[in-house]
């Protein structure tokens, strides 16, 4: 009797492990890294830390209207991963990142193909932004933001700018269109 407990026991347990998905860390998003890059990384280490993938950066003069040096990180292959703004300090980091790849999923496993429910269900809503074309959940606690396209509103809700826009109003089945962090 003992030994069937037992062989059960190891049964179930064989199940849950395999069960259990662990997260690739290079497409882990928390407050403290990104993938491979650590909120600590000096601009200056990209090359390292991307040795295997390719960075692209924005050679365009600065004018007044664009003062960004943002850079693409490419998985070898072509795969678009990240977008970087790196911040004007003496010492630059990056301070902005845009999520292109799908696989990049918050330590609660929100990522690209995520909907609002999963947001709200899985995390604190700080504060909700109205923009142009878009509306902005803030995460309590989190360097993560996400962004909703105005087309997944109902159509009442997209072109009045002055409305702000509020949890109920936007629909459990909007899909989220970017997925930034902000470490400035």
């Amino acid at each position: 009797m003992k030994n069937i407990q037992f062989i059960s026991l190891l049964v179930i347990a064989l199940i849950l492990m395999h069960c259990k998905k662990d997260r690739d860390p290079n497409f882990l998003i928390n407050n403290s890294q990104v993938g491979k890059l650590m909120r600590t990384s000096p601009v200056s280490e990209l090359e390292n830390i991307y040795s295997n993938d390719s960075i692209v950066k924005d050679t365009s003069p600065r004018t007044l209207v664009s003062n960004s040096n943002m850079m693409e990180i490419y998985e070898k292959g072509g795969q678009h991963l990240l977008t970087l703004t790196p911040n004007e300090d003496s010492i630059p980091k990056i301070g902005i990142i845009r999520v292109i790849d799908p696989r990049f999923k918050t330590e609660k496993g929100i990522g690209l193909e995520s909907t609002f429910k999963e947001i709200k269900d899985k995390c604190v809503i700080k504060k909700i932004v109205t923009s142009l074309n878009n509306v902005i959940i803030f995460i309590e606690n989190s360097d993560v933001y996400f962004t909703i396209d105005k087309d997944e509103l109902p159509a009442s809700l997209r072109y009045d700018t002055s409305i702000n826009i509020e949890e109920v109003q936007i629909p459990d089945d909007a899909k989220i269109k970017y997925i930034m962090v902000g470490w400035d």
